[in-house]
């Protein structure tokens, strides 16, 4: 009899530890640094046995410590956290697991072979470009290629209707806003201290919810909850929520991908999935995201 098939196809925090046969705060351990695949919804943490199964295997030498194996880099999508891009994965199925975390972990994953793509969103201040200066720096003289995945709107996520009346980053200290952050090494991190620079403020002005989140859903789930006033995340997030949004930039959101890996079936069955109808409806139904240049090749390694 197959035990496997006592499990569901999306296992809760309680049911993955059983599954793995391993404690449920090994599991909270792995979650915390980003080494198990997971996904988020509506604030529960669940994990798709499929994606389990497939990092299981990849790691069979040590099923609970991914990573460690010589070979090619596993199937993983690491790096920053994109709506899009998160349903997509879902919608094409096994074969790519998710590590979410922040764009600086995506390229230091990259460049340990934990993970054959990565998310990513940096902005370089001196060049007032996004991602290529970055990629350059962590990945030289290595076997990478940058693609475009949307340019995407960001802004300030807050309460329905707005009621604070925010219009912009110097609202958030004149009017005494609980901001929450996202992780240090976050894009969206370092785009809110670029535009608080601007502003002439620095996040010491702020005030903070007390502690850090890794998503862009994340951050809207704070305010959604009341343990936030107000976080800088792509328009997406507000719309999906019903919550309201102050536009103040447009970004672009990359994705870095190992050569070897992007011929690999698993990455062309997902780029194959941007060019269909339905994905052209869901991200119109997002909102936020201009996928005009998806697939262009921004750096070839």
């Amino acid at each position: 009899m197959d035990e496997s098939n006592d499990f569901p196809e999306m296992m809760d925090t309680h049911q993955v530890a059983s599954y793995l046969r391993v404690k449920e705060r090994k599991v909270y351990e792995l979650l915390k640094d980003r080494r198990i695949p997971c996904t988020r919804v509506t604030g529960k943490w669940l994990f798709p046995k499929g994606e389990i199964d497939a990092w299981l295997k990849r790691n069979s030498a040590s099923p609970v410590e991914p990573g460690m194996s010589g070979g090619p880099a596993p199937m993983v999508v690491a790096g920053s956290h994109d709506p899009l891009l998160e349903w997509c994965l879902r919608e094409v199925g096994g074969g790519l697991a998710m590590l979410p975390g922040s764009s600086s972990d995506g390229l230091r994953r990259l460049a340990a072979a934990e993970a054959a793509l990565a998310g990513i969103h940096l902005l370089d201040p001196e060049s007032a470009t996004y991602n290529l200066p970055q990629v350059q720096a962590a990945l030289a003289q290595r076997n990478f290629v940058l693609i475009e995945w949307a340019w995407r709107q960001q802004g300030l996520v807050v309460a329905a209707g707005n009621p604070l009346g925010l219009s912009g980053i110097g609202d958030l200290v004149a009017r005494k806003v609980r901001v929450v952050l996202r992780q240090a090494g976050a894009g969206s991190r370092l785009l809110l201290d670029k535009l608080l620079t601007e502003a002439g403020l620095a996040e010491s002005d702020l005030l903070t919810a007390s502690v850090p989140v890794r998503s862009e859903t994340d951050v809207g789930l704070a305010i959604l909850e009341g343990a936030a006033d107000a976080g800088l995340a792509v328009a997406s997030v507000a719309k999906s929520l019903k919550l309201g949004f102050v536009p103040l930039c447009r970004e672009r959101f990359d994705l870095v991908i190992d050569r070897r890996a992007y011929f690999e079936p698993p990455v062309q069955a997902l780029l194959a999935f941007t060019r269909t109808v339905e994905f052209i409806h869901r991200a119109e139904s997002l909102g936020g995201y201009d996928i005009s240049g998806i697939g262009s090749i921004r750096w070839n390694g």
